[in-house]
């Protein structure tokens, strides 16, 4: 994988895709969570977007890792190195839940027939599984919300110590710094 896009790393250009992919998948999760109307809205966008997401992480993670081999290491470079190995499960959980979701959904609201002339949505009456229990949908949103605030907070976390790790201290003059 190129280190530089037109002579610019890699990393914050995939950065900022992340930034904005990771955070909207676990919106979208988490409206789907709390919302049936939005959840066969959204039905396509939140696994299509979570999986994008779970794609960019470890396209960002290795770009961050070269660009860390090629820079001064630092206490801060090293706190937001570590927190962004852990981004991974979060999204895989996440991502995992949205295909949960959405077949559910699916399975719930695709049209079948109990035979000629019968039509309805949900899944015919003599293959009815634990897949069309409401119980199950609301475990899984349960869950889905949980793990969508959970991977909101950690892009929060890793973003923050990336901030850190680049622009503390620059910015500042110096009637500024010793005003602390």
């Amino acid at each position: 994988m190129p280190s530089t896009v037109l002579g610019l790393p890699l990393h914050p250009l995939v950065v900022h895709a992340v930034v904005v992919i990771v955070p909207l998948a676990a919106l979208l999760l988490a409206a789907s969570a709390v919302s049936p109307r939005f959840r066969r809205w959204a039905l396509w966008a939140t696994p299509v977007v979570a999986v994008l997401g779970l794609v960019l992480v470890p396209v960002a993670t290795s770009s961050g890792e070269d660009l860390e081999h090629s820079i001064q290491s630092t206490p801060a470079l090293e706190a937001h190195t570590e927190l962004g190995d852990t981004l991974l499960p979060f999204m895989i959980v996440l991502t995992v839940l949205a295909v949960a979701l959405f077949v559910l959904e699916r399975r719930r609201t695709i049209p079948v027939s109990d035979g000629p002339g019968a039509t309805r949505v949900g899944a015919p009456s003599d293959t009815r599984t634990g897949l069309d229990s409401p119980v199950l949908v609301r475990a899984v949103a349960v869950l889905a919300l949980v793990a969508s605030l959970a991977t909101m907070v950690q892009v929060v976390r890793i973003g923050h110590s990336g901030a850190n790790a680049v622009w503390k201290g620059t910015g500042q003059s110096a009637s500024s710094s010793s005003d602390k």
